[in-house]
């Protein structure tokens, strides 16, 4: 039912993701518990799905939740934590939060750096989004958009 989901996702059948998404975390939920690692997985994938039809403020409720609970349950440095946590920075982004997107996405970059290498692509990846944002940022005049 995931990999359903994932195709539909990829497919940008946003409703038909939705309904086997939620469907999904609810069984996990039942089959292997809330803080559950694949339980936490779908929950995540819903919030791209969210995000990706800029639902963006379900998609910030879900990704906070499940960073905190992936952050107590795998650590802040866990390779899953740290792809929550760029994805939640992209969502701040959404939401016109710059500032706090790019401070989010600083601290994603060392970990990934750090944890994964430089040249991995998803630090590669956070590093580039970062400095697109900064940029972007430090053209707005001094600007914050909250």
């Amino acid at each position: 039912m995931a990999n359903l989901a994932s195709t539909y996702r990829n497919q940008g059948r946003w409703k038909e993701a939705e309904q086997l998404e939620v469907q999904v975390i609810e069984t996990r939920k039942t089959n292997l518990g809330a803080d559950h690692p694949s339980t936490l997985t779908s929950m995540a994938n819903l919030a791209s799905t969210y995000s990706n039809q800029g639902r963006w403020e379900e998609a910030e409720q879900l990704f906070v939740q499940v960073m905190e609970t992936s952050k107590t349950n795998l650590g802040a440095d866990h390779p899953d934590t740290l792809t929550i946590m760029n994805n939640l920075a992209f969502t701040w982004k959404g939401l016109g939060r710059d500032a706090e997107a790019i401070e989010l996405m600083k601290d994603c970059v060392q970990y990934r750096t750090r944890i994964l290498g430089a040249k991995h692509p998803d630090s590669l990846s956070s590093h580039l989004a970062l400095a697109a944002w900064k940029a972007e940022h430090s053209g707005t005049s001094g600007e914050h958009h909250q």
